[in-house]
């Protein structure tokens, strides 16, 4: 062993055509595995790098998509209870529209409304349907006499009707007769009604 280190220190590396056959035969096998590793490492390990950092983030991305799919099926079923309870809000108010044929009776209720609040009606104009998604908005243009208590009892008493009656653009102005404090109000009320189902799908 002694014998075999001490040739090996004795070797010189400027000059291996004088080595022995044995220590050349190493010398030409090691540089054969460096060689070999380095193309092994280079080629297949290296290449493959990219294709394992794909699949890692794919990994991840997977992972996440899985909790949050797995937390949804969790609450399912809370989810189709909130459901319903849309649903079921949604068929209330649908409820508080009126059908094509309800509509001339809202307007006969929405000018009583008026008159049994003591206002005088000087202009009541129903205007032309507005179609929507689902429903037809009809604006009523109206104008009232009265005092400020008759107003707004006029106004809390639309607001308590069974059906969906909106007020919008109200102007307020001195009425002609100042020493009993009346007021003109114009105002454009709006009411609608679902749409029938010929009427939606046209």
């Amino acid at each position: 062993m002694n014998n075999f280190l001490d040739e090996l220190r004795a070797l010189d590396f400027n000059d291996v055509g004088r080595w022995p056959i044995a220590f050349i035969a190493m010398f030409v096998g090691l540089i054969f595995v460096i060689v070999a590793a380095t193309g092994i490492w280079y080629f297949p390990y290296k290449q493959k790098v990219p294709v394992l950092e794909k699949a890692e983030a794919q990994e991840v991305e997977l992972r996440q998509s899985f909790e949050l799919k797995q937390r949804k099926a969790a609450n399912f079923s809370a989810y189709q209870e909130q459901l319903a309870e849309i649903e079921q809000s949604f068929g209330a108010m649908l409820r508080q529209l009126p059908g094509k044929t309800e509509v001339p009776s809202l307007l006969v209720d929405i000018s009583q409304t008026g008159l049994a609040a003591g206002l005088d009606e000087e202009l009541f104009r129903p205007g032309g349907e507005v179609m929507k998604d689902f429903y037809a908005e009809l604006p009523i243009q109206i104008r009232l006499t009265g005092t400020y208590h008759e107003l707004a009892r006029f106004v809390s008493d639309i607001a308590a009707l069974p059906r969906i009656v909106t007020l919008h653009n109200v102007t307020l102005k001195l009425g002609k007769n100042s020493e009993r404090g009346d007021l003109v109000m114009d105002v454009t009320a709006k009411t609608y009604r679902y749409l029938e189902d010929d009427e939606e799908a046209a």
